[in-house]
């Protein structure tokens, strides 16, 4: 049976970290996807602002998150993968942020990573098709990044995940970078020869995924093995909602927005062997607090079920 896990922005919390993993082990989660991102938030640094948290050294950081990782430990739960703040480029932005997140953020995302013993960081890749001229050049960007990088996760044993994302043009949402399965495939596995390690994967997002239009099996399987983990949400195919899957219909005939059928029957023909994890964290926020344990616990149920449909013999 897989693994079931969700992210911990919106339940664990700084103060009591160790309440925060109990509750997602009372709920029947048995790994987390460790929220590093809410640390410094896009919001922000979209605006050219930025907080201090990783002006930090990494004794600093290591220090700040014991209690994190001690809390894990004492309820079973296991960090199987986390999100680099993001993104680490912001376009109009001066070269002073910039360097900051590529030489600070980045760098000390994979030392908090290699410390709680997470063996996967997700990545944003640049969308630069606006500026750039195309998807050739916008890829290049982020290879350059990742380049910065794949050193560390070489030594420290973590897989760089990069993501499919979407992107907003006049208003609309389009396919963003990492669209293309085929290219994706081909890419990591230039990465990995060179590097003679597996030190780029990818992440697969349902809810951006459903936004662009993508055939969640025929992506899937293009990846195979190289897909190493999930964000597993729902939307109404507009809006990235990041919310519990299979609340969105198409028709009041309740045809779902969403190819959970397909998502299932890729998982299951590239025997995918990771952790079913939710990216569901704005959901906590919608419900009255004291039913955060019970909203949890839907949430690993449906886990469950989508873990026995792409169960493989």
């Amino acid at each position: 049976m897989l693994n079931i896990g969700v992210q911990t922005k919106n339940v664990v919390n700084d103060t009591h970290p160790e309440e925060g993993f109990a509750m997602l082990k009372r709920a029947g989660f048995s790994c987390a996807d460790f929220s590093l991102n809410s640390y410094l938030s896009n919001t922000s640094l979209y605006q050219s602002e930025r907080n201090e948290f990783f002006d930090r050294s990494v004794q600093e950081l290591e220090h700040y998150f014991a209690p994190h990782k001690q809390g894990a430990e004492a309820s079973g739960i296991t960090i199987n993968q986390m999100h680099m703040p993001y993104p680490v480029y912001v376009p109009k932005a001066d070269r002073e942020l910039n360097d900051y997140l590529w030489n600070q953020v980045a760098q000390k995302s994979m030392a908090v990573c290699a410390f709680f013993g997470c063996p996967y960081i997700v990545i944003h890749g640049f969308k630069l098709v606006r500026f750039l001229g195309s998807e050739e050049q916008e890829w290049r960007e982020t290879a350059r990044f990742i380049d910065s990088i794949a050193p560390l996760a070489k030594e420290m044993g973590i897989t760089i995940c990069i993501e499919n994302l979407y992107d907003s043009i006049g208003g609309h949402l389009v396919e963003g970078p990492c669209c293309n399965a085929r290219k994706a495939a081909e890419r990591i596995d230039q990465f990995n020869e060179r590097y003679g390690a597996e030190v780029l994967g990818f992440c697969f997002d349902t809810g951006h995924a459903n936004i662009a239009g993508i055939d969640f099996e025929r992506f899937i399987t293009t990846l195979g093995s190289r897909l190493k983990v999930l964000h597993i949400h729902d939307n109404d195919g507009v809006s990235d909602l990041h919310q519990i899957p299979f609340t969105f219909t198409k028709t009041r005939e309740n045809l779902a927005s969403t190819d959970w059928d397909g998502f299932v029957r890729g998982l299951k023909k590239i025997r995918f062997d990771g952790a079913l994890s939710f990216e569901t964290a704005p959901v906590l926020t919608a419900f009255p607090k004291p039913m955060k344990q019970d909203v949890l616990g839907f949430i690993a149920n449906i886990g469950r079920y989508l873990a026995e449909e792409s169960f493989f013999e």
